[in-house]
């Protein structure tokens, strides 16, 4: 009980409402010189170290400090530096100059305001208000009307049938002669420009380059491309079976052809909705051939509003092939010997078919069992089963690098891989070549557009000055993937600029 009571007696300098006497700064005790160094170490041994977690306290609870021994305490803990003060962050962002606090949700909406169309239709108003209003003809007499007539001379027949439908002010002006001019037949050019513009409003049609009129479509979203041998049509064309107005088609392997009217209506679902076309995921396909060992990949991309195309063809090939073998495996008799795989027009000038038998010239060829007689055939034997040829092939620089005709936007990479095989159960690993096409068919405007007539052949094209140094494979490849794709080296197809034809026999 005693200790109980000097305890609570002992709390009561701990009271900061007590008065007290104050010190004054006359007073010896408050002098730091009155102390011995001897006292100070004393006050110093039983001090524990700075570094440790612990409740501070100037005092001790257990007896009853007086003011010299709390002075002494206080001086030994001054020897600790006090802990650094944390600095609050304000919340808010504020000006370096005023201190003003910053709004951005304010500043955000002030910005959309001022920059919407409202705020500029209610300036107009303000600009022209207390003016009467006046008829587009009005308005449109303010310029003499020779003046209009120098304006209409520097335009196209299209751009003047344009200018003339888009408002009856500059029907008067321009007058209804440009509309009969578009249907001579000199000028079938500028009435499928020009009703190409009608595009956007017409879903429902789609326009028939050969015959310059909008159809209607028979097959609305649910257009399949299908073999060249099967009649599909995608619209009532009266002119449909007719060999003097058929349709423009670009050819994308042996039996397979796209219709341009497919490019029309892959590009007008990216341009403006599926209601005017097709979704460009309908358009993939993989399939084999029946008719030879070849199988193809088809898939499509738009980029910068121009049809990128890829078609990936391979078949297994037997090792050190004989000229007739190799024209059997590459060429087929149905389309008065085309390769199986994808081609554009200049196919048969250049190195490109003697790449692709160089590239087969590479593959390995396995000892022959009837051959290891003598001590030289069983050395041979040896030789192989000691040192197997490695399943992955190495190209050489004459069929390694890939090809760029240099009249069309087309390239192509030659390659041999080990692929399953799973209709041979003997042999599950085989080679096969595979040949990879990147082309673009150009934005669809016209079949006589630029990338779509050079692919046939019918246009001349520079592609290394229209390309430039970036490739349509990288452009293609970095739709699908964030992966850096690795370098390749490109080289033109026809280096020495050769236009033989199928008089050349380098291809055969």
């Amino acid at each position: 009980m005693g200790e109980t009571i000097s305890r609570k007696k002992s709390f009561g300098f701990l009271n900061p409402f007590r008065s007290k006497k104050s010190w004054s700064p006359d007073s010896r005790t408050t002098s730091v010189s009155e102390y011995s160094i001897d006292e100070l170490k004393l006050e110093q041994a039983p001090s524990r170290p700075g570094n440790k977690l612990r409740k501070k306290s100037l005092t001790n609870l257990r007896a009853t400090p007086s003011s010299k021994s709390l002075r002494k305490k206080a001086l030994v803990q001054s020897k600790h530096p006090p802990l650094p003060a944390t600095r609050v962050e304000d919340p808010y962002d504020r000006d370096a100059q005023t201190g003003e606090r910053k709004d951005h949700t304010e500043m955000l909406h002030s910005l959309a305001v001022r920059g919407s169309l409202e705020s500029l239709v209610e300036k107009t108003k303000i600009l022209f208000a207390g003016i009467p209003p006046e008829t587009g003809e009005q308005f449109l007499s303010r310029f003499p009307p020779g003046a209009w007539e120098r304006i209409v001379d520097h335009l196209d027949l299209a751009d003047a049938a344009s200018l003339a439908f888009s408002c009856k002010a500059f029907r008067d002006i321009v007058g209804t002669e440009a509309w009969s001019s578009l249907n001579a037949e000199e000028n079938h050019d500028y009435k499928t420009d020009f009703l190409g513009r009608l595009d956007p409003d017409l879903p429902d049609h789609l326009l028939c380059f050969p015959c310059a009129i909008y159809h209607l479509r028979t097959q609305m979203g649910h257009e399949i491309l299908r073999p060249t041998n099967i009649a599909n049509p995608i619209f009532n064309c009266p002119n449909a079976f007719n060999l003097e107005k058929k349709v423009s088609r670009t050819r994308l392997v042996v039996g397979r052809t796209l219709p341009f009217p497919f490019l029309q209506l892959i590009l007008r679902g990216q341009k403006y909705s599926l209601a005017h076309g097709i979704p460009i995921e309908s358009m993939n396909r993989r399939y084999r051939d029946s008719n030879s060992e070849w199988s193809h990949q088809f898939r499509f991309a738009v980029v910068h509003g121009h049809l990128l195309v890829r078609v990936i063809s391979s078949a297994f090939a037997e090792p050190a092939l004989p000229p007739a073998g190799l024209r059997k495996l590459l060429y087929s008799p149905n389309e008065r010997f085309t390769p199986y795989f994808s081609v554009c027009a200049h196919w048969q000038d250049g190195e490109l078919m003697p790449s692709v038998k160089c590239a087969l010239s590479h593959i390995p060829k396995p000892l022959d069992p009837l051959d290891a007689s003598g001590v030289a055939g069983v050395a041979a034997h040896v030789k192989y089963r000691l040192h197997r040829p490695s399943p992955l092939i190495t190209l050489c620089s004459q069929c390694r690098p890939m090809r760029r005709c240099p009249k069309c936007p087309s390239e192509y990479l030659i390659e041999l891989r080990m692929q399953e095989d799973r209709r041979d159960p003997s042999k599950l690993f085989k080679h096969a070549i595979v040949l990879t096409r990147w082309f673009d068919l150009g934005d669809g405007s016209s079949p006589r557009s630029r990338e779509w007539a050079a692919c046939n052949g019918d246009a001349e094209y520079d592609s290394f000055a229209a390309l430039g140094r970036r490739a349509i494979s990288g452009t293609f490849e970095s739709q699908f993937t964030v992966d850096q794709i690795p370098g390749q080296n490109i080289i033109s197809m026809n280096p020495e600029g050769e236009d033989r034809g199928e008089a050349g026999h380098n291809w055969y």
